[in-house]
């Protein structure tokens, strides 16, 4: 192919592919002497001021791209082929970002599931079983225990307090009174009768 014609080819690529020839990656074409007899020397590189895209790196996909365009070349020998070429890297490189945003989308319906299936375990709470209830009844009963022990300890805390501290005064039993000396000392109605009669029978013996 002579120069004119390669020019006429370039002249074609750019009225189909205004944009795309200098997009986000760029296919650089160079042609032997022997072209389209054999294939044409092919780069790709990075559009000087595109942006990048997320899902693209040159450094990592170029070789693949590059293996994307032989079978492309292998049929168009002996043709015009760098239309071919543009085409076949276009569709190679947006099936390239189609698999990683799918890898991407499946990795967050993963996370997202798990994150549900923890929500949904929040409310559905634990198997009531014979053993679980047993064990929920135990604890319950022990807590409740304790709760009830804390209660009548701080009731009688506040009591003492309320009495200034002192303890609480017990009535003595007539045995007491009379093995201590009180008996005299304390009022007749405090003392009934049968306390004293078995205080005196118990020091008899």
């Amino acid at each position: 192919m002579g120069v004119e014609e390669q020019r006429e080819e370039r002249e074609v690529l750019d009225s189909i592919f205004p944009d795309e020839i200098t997009a986000t990656i760029l296919l650089n074409v160079s042609y032997p002497e022997s072209y389209p007899d054999v294939a044409p020397n092919l780069d790709i590189t990075n559009a000087p001021d595109a942006p990048r895209h997320p899902l693209l790196d040159l450094g990592e996909d170029k070789a693949r791209l590059l293996d994307a365009l032989q079978p492309a070349i292998e049929d168009s020998l002996g043709m015009a082929m760098v239309f071919t070429l543009v085409s076949t890297l276009k569709d190679a490189a947006e099936l390239l970002i189609s698999e990683r945003q799918a890898a991407a989308q499946a990795l967050k319906d993963v996370e997202a599931a798990k994150a549900e299936e923890e929500e949904n375990r929040k409310f559905h709470g634990t198997a009531v079983t014979r053993e679980t209830f047993l064990e929920w009844r135990e604890r319950f009963r022990t807590e409740m225990a304790v709760k009830e022990k804390k209660e009548q300890e701080e009731r009688e805390a506040e009591e003492r307090k309320k009495r200034g501290g002192k303890p609480e005064d017990k009535k003595l039993t007539g045995k007491q009174l009379w093995e201590r000396g009180l008996a005299g000392k304390v009022e007749d109605e405090d003392i009934s009768m049968d306390d004293a009669a078995k205080a005196m029978e118990e020091v008899k013996v």
